[in-house]
C-alpha cells in the first residue's frame, strides 16, 4: 500500500533551523521520495517503509535533540505533486 505523509517538525530549541535540516536530511537518506518546503515535508513511499523511516527519525530526534513536536497527516494512496 502506498502512503503519502505531510510531516511538520518543531524542535523545542532556540536554534531550530539546523535541527530541522538534519531531520529532512535523514528522511532523504532513506531513499523515500521527500519534498521539503517552508511549512512541512512531504514523504511518499510504501506504507511499511515510510512508517519505519518516520519511527527511526523521530526516535533519533528525541535521543539527539530532546523535546520536539511532530505533527503528521497520513493519506493512503499516491498524492505526489505532478
Amino acid at each position: 500500500m502506498y502512503l503519502s505523509v505531510q510531516l511538520s517538525y518543531y524542535p523545542l530549541a532556540d536554534d531550530f533551523k539546523p535541527v530541522v535540516k538534519e531531520v529532512v536530511k535523514r528522511l532523504e537518506a532513506t531513499g523515500l521520495e521527500v519534498h521539503p518546503n517552508r511549512m512541512s515535508t512531504q514523504v511518499f513511499g510504501e506504507f511499511d517503509e515510510v512508517m519505519a523511516a518516520l519511527s527511526d527519525v523521530m526516535k533519533w530526534s528525541f535521543e539527539t535533540h530532546g523535546k520536539a513536536v511532530f505533527t503528521a497527516n497520513f493519506l493512503e494512496g499516491d498524492r505526489r505533486p505532478r
